[in-house]
Formats: C-alpha cells, structure tokens, sequence
C-alpha cells in the first residue's frame, strides 16, 4: 500500500504564503533542492489544488526552467514522470501531460488510489491537505522549516484537526531550513 505524504515549504510561525500571498522566502537552496529530488523521486503521483497545480505546472509548461541547472533539470523530470490530479471546479482543461482533473475530492477514491498504487502519493497545498487530514488519509508529514516568521498568511496545517505525530527523521540545512519527517499516528497502527 502506497503512503499519502503531505509536503510543506513552511516558515517557522507555520504560514506556507505571507499576508501578500508571496512566498519568495521559501525557495530552496541548492543543498534542500537535490534533498527534495532525492525525496519526490519515488513519487508516483501528486494530488494538487488548483492553485498549487498552477504554482507547480511551470516544471513541465517553462521548458527555460529545466535549463538553469542540471538539479532543475532533474526535479523537472522527476515532476513530469509522475501522474498529477488536480481538485478544482473551475478548470476546464490542463497544459501538462499526466494529469486529470477531478471535480471534487472523494476520501474513498483516493484509499483506493493508495491501496493500489505502485509508489508513494504527495498531497501539494494545504487546502487540499486539509480534507486528507480531515478523512484520516494522511500516513506522512514532510515540513521544512524556512527560518523566518511572517507574522501571518495561509497556513500549512490545517484547523481543528487533531493528529498525533511520531517523528521519523530530522535533518538541519546550512541555510538554517530544517527538514521534519513525521508519521501520523493511524498510518503506525496499520
């Protein structure tokens, strides 16, 4: 059975995106970066809001992007190998090859999704994490801590959910970014 891991780019206060909507503050180094690939290589599929889609489509829709570096290069490929579901009511279509549009999330369809998936499933967004959360889908939390306090914003945890974690691995960045795996209490009981 495949995990449901949830990833986050965070700030320490817990805001994914300041008051302004930016998030400029949050972009990996090169040393989190081929962390991140070496993570989301195993991915088979990501689920996305629509915003984080659109945030996200540029791996595969900006061909400029992959040529700034061979570590772009490699997270563009790893990006476009993966299946991608997008949850949104208002897109019609999309510009990126594996992808499907779903209207609405349906917690049954995505535990069918994870018991016959070949590799893990990344959950992108926090709004859409949050009906995860809520529906007890989620099996891992992967948080990385910029170290800045925005003072306010959208946040990456959802509300009034209660989860208790168990945490796997940490690891400290030169940056002062700190990775945080965590395993949720229900996926250790299965």
């Amino acid at each position: 059975m495949a995990h449901l891991i949830y990833s986050a780019i965070s700030s320490l206060d817990g805001y994914i995106e300041d008051t302004e909507g930016r998030f400029d503050w949050a972009m990996p180094d090169e040393e989190v970066h081929k962390f991140v690939n070496d993570l989301e290589r195993g991915a088979g599929t990501y689920l996305y809001g629509r915003r984080m889609y659109e945030t996200m489509m540029v791996w595969e829709t900006d061909p400029n992007l992959a040529t700034e570096s061979p570590l772009l290069r490699d997270f563009a490929e790893i990006w476009q190998a993966a299946d991608k579901i997008v949850y949104s009511k208002t897109l019609e279509t999309v510009p990126t090859r594996r992808t499907r549009i779903e209207r609405n999330f349906d917690p049954e369809a995505v535990w069918q999704l994870k018991e016959v998936a070949q590799n893990d499933i990344l959950i992108g967004g926090p709004n859409l994490a949050a009906h995860a959360f809520r529906s007890g889908l989620i099996d891992e939390c992967h948080l990385f801590l910029t170290p800045i306090i925005v003072g306010g914003g959208k946040p990456s945890l959802p509300d009034h959910v209660r989860s208790e974690l168990e945490l796997l691995e940490e690891r400290r960045f030169g940056s002062g970014m700190v990775f945080l795996r965590y395993r949720t209490r229900q996926a250790a009981a299965t």
